[in-house]
């Protein structure tokens, strides 16, 4: 603010913007990772002669990039191989591929043909479920272990259903129990 005037200069923000300012700036980082993903995923795609098209989203905190199915035919399911393996290791690739091109690490969620979006679905009423146990019996229930997205997914759900949870043993085997509140 100059000393003449009350008014912030045309280069200077207000404490009110400066939120804003960083969530714009925040959610250009996110969709030039996603850029940059798409461009990684496409070229992989074309060198193992797989169709799909590559959809770029922006979820929260997080990149989101899906390959889903073309006009000129489906994906490959063998992408997302046994229990999502393969496309567990196709997210890491793609997040170091992010990483060696902006610099910074990345958090970004990958899908195949949809296997995410089903699997959360599966996970989310597997959850509830076990939430209306918890709370029926007062008792504490642990899971089957997950991968850490599924994982997420639980926490998530558990703590918009207002109970807790926590993560406990090591991977591949680390699994949610949720406890009732206290």
């Amino acid at each position: 603010m100059t000393e003449e005037s009350s008014q912030p200069r045309p280069d200077e923000q207000t404490f009110a913007e400066r939120p804003r300012a960083a969530s714009t700036r925040r959610t250009a980082d996110l969709e030039r990772e996603g850029e940059v993903a798409a461009d990684f995923l496409e070229k992989l795609l074309d060198i193992a002669d797989v169709d799909g098209d590559i959809d770029v989203d922006v979820d929260g905190d997080r990149a989101v990039v899906a390959i889903v199915d073309s006009e000129d035919g489906r994906v490959p399911r063998r992408l997302v191989g046994q229990d999502g393996k393969v496309l567990e290791a196709l997210q890491e690739l793609t997040r170091m591929a992010v990483q060696s091109a902006t610099g910074d690490r990345s958090r970004l969620m990958l899908d195949i043909a949809g296997h995410r979006a089903e699997r959360r679905a599966a996970v989310i009423a597997l959850a509830r479920e076990v939430i209306d146990e918890v709370r029926a019996s007062g008792e504490a229930r642990s899971l089957s272990p997950m991968t850490a997205f599924e994982r997420k997914v639980v926490h998530d759900e558990v703590l918009r259903c207002g109970l807790d949870s926590e993560s406990e043993g090591s991977e591949p085997n680390r699994f949610v129990v949720i406890l009732p509140r206290t």
